[in-house]
């Protein structure tokens, strides 16, 4: 027995000179250390990627592997991945065949592992008698010696694979092993991927270390807070249905510049007049949802519907005109009815009456119903230019951006002081076509820079 393990210890010495003798000393002992089964799941490979699709493996079930050696390759919808092992063992199970979908934090294979590494080693030596254990220290002690001219370093093919990758010389490790081995543990310690003495040093080394330099401890990686899952209910589960139905629409743009600068002497001088007939802030949003309903009724298709179904056009003869509303509980766009037979203050009254119970969580199905056209404030937010997405079964909607003071250039060519707004219009191309838009955007635009227009209405 002695004489054996002589031979297997004079073995380890080819595995210094990196040859594959070595297998054989492990492979007898293999079958007492590898007593633990693990699963290899697919782990998290990015890009919102959750599943894959097996296209080759490399080993099959009874192979023997060690760290980093290539598992397998998958397919995501993005790119192809090989997948490499993170243990030391024996396959005993494959989970997936090729070209099955594999999905990540699930099993790939599973392997029987050993315990610790360097059990194999404390293995042996338990094994033999008081006299050979003397031999087989003295054989330990010449791993350290010069071959070949080098001090080679003891340590595992995987440690030293570990070492490879990273480009470390072993020789600057500081050894806790048996016998002055290095472990994985005293690798990862050294290169500062494991806290500093997270690594138990051997028994038989306790008494030989004299010097023991501690890194200075580093602060504790921060954790990032758990994701959350919230079911979509109420406003935003109404947003899903509305958006996705609005997608379907073949949307075009048209955008344009508005000089607000006489509407706001207008709004100014009617603000006391508007208080008196109980609206006790006067927006311009009464006066942008009047001149719509007025550039409307010259264009009726923008106010229109499509019948997929009949292949026809319904005119509505109602200008109910949505507004886009932020509420605590998201963005909500109720109607404000007839907007045709309404002048700016009662517009302003039902905009109001609409605000506050949208505030109050108290809108009704009605308030929603029936809304034939559609504009959204975003200069309340902030902004210039949008995509604003149509209200199915409406045709267009618009967006007005923040109104902000600019230089322009009045009709004697003299640098003026200008409150100008963008407008966004988005239009369903299907029934509405690019001049008919931008005809629709001129009258309402007029009727802005115009105030004294709306007189006539």
């Amino acid at each position: 027995m002695a004489m054996a393990t002589h031979l297997l210890r004079n073995g380890s010495t080819f595995w210094l000179r990196r040859t594959k003798p070595i297998a054989l000393s492990r492979c007898l002992h293999l079958t007492s250390c590898l007593d633990k089964k693990v699963a290899f799941n697919l782990s998290d490979i990015g890009e919102g990627i959750r599943e894959v699709t097996v296209k080759e493996w490399f080993v099959k079930v009874g192979d023997t592997v060690e760290q980093f050696d290539n598992l397998c390759e998958v397919q995501s919808d993005k790119a192809s991945v090989t997948i490499t092992s993170r243990y030391d063992g024996k396959i005993i199970k494959i989970f997936h065949s090729i070209d099955e979908l594999a999905l990540v934090g699930k099993p790939l294979l599973e392997f029987e592992v050993a315990d610790e590494e360097e059990d194999n080693d404390d293995a042996s030596s338990d094994s033999s008698s008081s006299s050979s254990s003397s031999s087989d220290s003295d054989a330990e002690k010449q791993q350290a010696a010069a071959v070949g001219g080098r001090i080679i370093t003891p340590a595992t093919p995987a440690v030293r694979r570990l070492a490879k990758e990273h480009q470390l010389d072993l020789a600057k490790v500081t050894p806790t092993g048996k016998n002055g081995r290095v472990l994985k543990g005293d690798v990862l310690e050294f290169l500062g991927q494991v806290p500093p003495g997270t690594n138990v040093p051997h028994p038989s080394n306790v008494a030989k270390q004299t010097v023991v330099t501690v890194a200075p401890a580093s602060p504790p990686p921060k954790v990032a807070p758990a994701d959350r899952v919230e079911v979509l209910k109420g406003v935003r589960k109404a947003m899903l249905k509305s958006m996705s139905e609005s997608l379907k629409i073949p949307h075009f743009a048209y955008s344009d510049e508005i000089d607000m600068s006489k509407l706001i002497q207008f709004r100014t001088q009617l603000q006391a007049a508007a208080a008196e007939q109980g609206v006790p802030k006067l927006t311009f949003m009464p006066f942008c949802i009047k001149a719509a309903s007025i550039a409307l009724s010259k264009y009726p298709i923008v106010n229109s519907s499509l019948d997929l179904a009949s292949e026809s056009i319904i005119y509505k003869g109602s200008h109910n005109i949505s507004v886009a509303i932020d509420t605590p509980h998201g963005l909500v766009v109720p109607n404000i009815k007839n907007c045709q037979a309404k002048n700016i203050i009662e517009i302003a009254k039902d905009l109001n009456a609409l605000v506050e119970r949208g505030r109050t969580g108290s809108l009704t199905p009605t308030d929603f119903a029936d809304g034939t056209f559609s504009l959204s404030n975003i200069g309340i937010v902030g902004g210039t230019y949008t995509h604003p997405c149509i209200m199915a079964p409406q045709v267009a909607i618009g967006a007005m951006g923040r109104t902000k003071a600019v230089p322009r250039f009045n009709d004697r060519d003299e640098v003026i002081k200008a409150h100008i707004m963008s407008v966004s219009w988005s239009a369903d191309h299907r029934v509405i076509d690019g001049v008919t838009m931008a005809s629709f955007s001129n009258v309402w635009k007029q009727h802005l820079e115009q105030p004294a227009l709306f007189m006539l209405h």
